[in-house]
């Protein structure tokens, strides 16, 4: 039986995709008995999701100074003393980097590096000089010293030959969960919106690079234009905050003449066009999903977001950017292909409220097939497996490494 240890910045809903993704990959190997332990790091929401890991064993650890840095001197004790076989570091540029290259020093054992689009160019734009500096230090051994890499989608293969890094990489996506036909609850919008709206949904961090701002923009350059089209529909974006860039939006909204509500507060504004819904998990997730019309995601840069999968296997119509990494939505007529900019937005927009309910609904039904095809848990883990056995000398090269 393989014994691997599977490294992760953070254990909780903090980690946002990198939760449910990393998660349901280890469950996923436990089940095909495979011996798999996690290693982490504890923050304030850690024991509310540690549960969430069951069957697989979390041994997580409060970080000491400084704490965004993520170092804890017993992590790589911890995992040395379980006897890995492989060491599978999901992420970049925190501590974990530094224990899965010590654990290889101290072992010899081969590890394998996630890094879930965190070396995609955007990516690497993104507060550039930390990253310099950290790449200097430790991360570029890191990465070159790594057996193999693991890319989500071709374009981050891309990316890490772009960096230099001539490293084995295997392609291989996040995958999702089938939803189970039992009823949701009520959406979060339930009451804050006009009754007989459709419901537009952006779900995922509050952050610059989900283009966001290209989003509002859009929609009120559509709202101008559309006349009634696009007053049957409301904007709801849900997600955890990121430095206080939820507040820009709202000022970006009024500036826009966009009237918007926020769910969480008293703040109330009759016939507004976007609703602010805050964090949404397990249940009330699921009651966005079930009861919204169509999908958003006009992210500048992922690696392959489970947001994407999750709209697709609850059969919603999506708008996305090439950015997002899934070009079979686009082959496949399960997504509408829109770029990061307000003009490409409102054309997006405007074709998805001028279809029939039906058109859409066809699209969404396209997407729970291309899920359901190549997306599910045991397809994705049946891959790993495969790759752990080739890193361990044990088995034939997967067919899923990179050719480039």
């Amino acid at each position: 039986m393989i014994r691997t240890a599977n490294f992760v910045a953070s254990v909780s809903r903090n980690a946002g995709g990198l939760f449910e993704s990393v998660r349901r990959l280890v469950q996923s190997l436990a089940l095909a008995q495979m011996h798999v332990r996690v290693f982490g790091l504890l923050d304030e929401f850690s024991e509310q999701d540690l549960r969430a890991w069951l069957p697989v064993y979390v041994a997580a650890f409060r970080p000491t100074w400084p704490a965004s840095f993520g170092y804890s001197p017993r992590l790589v004790s911890e995992v040395l003393s379980f006897q890995p076989d492989v060491v599978h570091n999901h992420g970049l540029w925190l501590y974990p980097s530094i224990a899965a290259y010590k654990c290889h020093n101290k072992t010899g054992k081969p590890y394998l590096i996630s890094p879930h689009g965190m070396l995609d160019p955007w990516a690497l734009g993104n507060s550039r000089w930390k990253k310099s500096i950290a790449r200097v230090l430790y991360e570029d051994r890191h990465l070159q010293n790594a057996r193999c890499l693991r890319a989500l989608c071709e374009a981050e293969a891309r990316a890490m030959r772009a960096c230099g890094l001539r490293n084995e990489i295997a392609v291989i996506p996040n995958g999702i969960d089938l939803p189970a036909e039992t009823p949701p609850g009520l959406p979060p919008w339930n009451g804050r919106a006009e009754p007989g709206v459709k419901i537009l949904l952006y779900l995922g961090r509050i952050h610059p690079k989900k283009g966001l701002a290209f989003l509002l923009e859009g929609w009120a350059s559509l709202r101008k234009t559309a006349g009634n089209d696009a007053s049957r529909w409301v904007l709801c974006i849900a997600g955890w905050d990121q430095a206080g860039y939820e507040a820009s939006l709202k000022r970006l909204a009024t500036k826009l003449g966009l009237a918007w509500n926020d769910a969480r507060a008293e703040r109330f504004e009759s016939g507004a066009s976007i609703l602010f819904l805050g964090p949404q998990f397990d249940f009330a997730k699921e009651a966005c999903f079930a009861h919204c019309d169509a999908f958003v995601l006009p992210s500048l840069s992922e690696g392959v977001p489970m947001v994407v999968l999750e709209a697709w296997a609850r059969s919603k119509a999506t708008l996305m950017t090439p950015p997002c990494n899934l070009p079979d939505g686009f082959t496949a007529g399960a997504a509408m292909k829109i770029e990061a900019n307000a003009e490409s937005v409102a054309k997006g927009l405007r074709e998805l409220m001028e279809m029939k309910d039906t058109e859409r609904c066809a699209m969404g039904a396209k997407g729970r097939t291309l899920v359901a095809e190549r997306f599910t848990w045991p397809h994705i883990s049946n891959q790993m497996s495969g790759l752990y056995q080739w890193m361990l000398g044990s088995g034939a090269k997967p067919l899923c490494m990179a050719d480039f």
